[in-house]
């Protein structure tokens, strides 16, 4: 039986709390990685940069969840096909979208026809960035989308982090490490993850 490319994993999500350096991370590891990784971009950002406004609205909200869930787990099918022996980088997951959920987890999965184990099984590693608003600095951003309070960002770092933490290969940076630390322990997570992958090669 031919393998479905799309369910090999070879995915590793980097994610956090608003203002976390994550964007700016990735696009330093991208290029640490030149041709051995191929990158995810953020489908909520892919969203609501497209003309499509942020709600408040509870049924708005969940619609807008449902959208960026599909489009996130199919941007990331289509680069696992297309690359097909690279690490694949993603920027944020399909649970992401669960932190922003207006209403229960039960019912949040329900609505995805998918389980947090189905989910967490796609990925072979968690890198989470968190929030600086954590460590009291400033989390403006030069992502017009980001608007998040500093309150707001710690809110959400804090359901990301317990929705994350769940995955068996959870790596934390804290807010307090120097940027260059964070982009370092990224880059060694994704050599580890290469590494395994080339011990369990036949």
């Amino acid at each position: 039986m031919p393998m479905n490319i799309a369910n090999i994993k070879k995915r590793i999500v980097l994610t956090g709390g608003p203002g976390g350096g994550k964007t700016t991370a990735l696009d330093l590891i991208r290029r640490e990685f030149l041709g051995k990784i191929a990158t995810v971009p953020e489908a909520a950002t892919m969203i609501f940069s497209g003309g499509i406004e942020r709600s408040t609205n509870d049924q708005i909200l969940k619609t807008q969840q449902i959208a960026i869930f599909n489009l996130q787990k199919h941007l990331e099918d289509i680069q696992r096909t297309t690359f097909q022996n690279s690490i694949i980088l993603c920027d944020r997951g399909s649970l992401d979208g669960l932190a922003y959920w207006p209403e229960n987890d039960e019912n949040f999965f329900t609505s995805m026809n998918t389980s947090i184990e189905e989910e967490l099984l796609r990925y072979d590693a968690v890198i989470f960035f968190e929030s600086a608003a954590k460590s009291g600095e400033s989390i403006k951003s030069n992502n017009p989308i980001r608007n998040e309070s500093e309150k707001a960002a710690i809110e959400l770092d804090n359901k990301l982090k317990t929705i994350w933490s769940k995955h068996p290969n959870f790596n934390l940076i804290h807010s307090s490490e120097s940027f260059i630390n964070k982009v370092m322990f990224g880059i060694k997570t994704i050599e580890q993850v290469m590494d395994d992958y080339q011990k369990s090669a036949p």
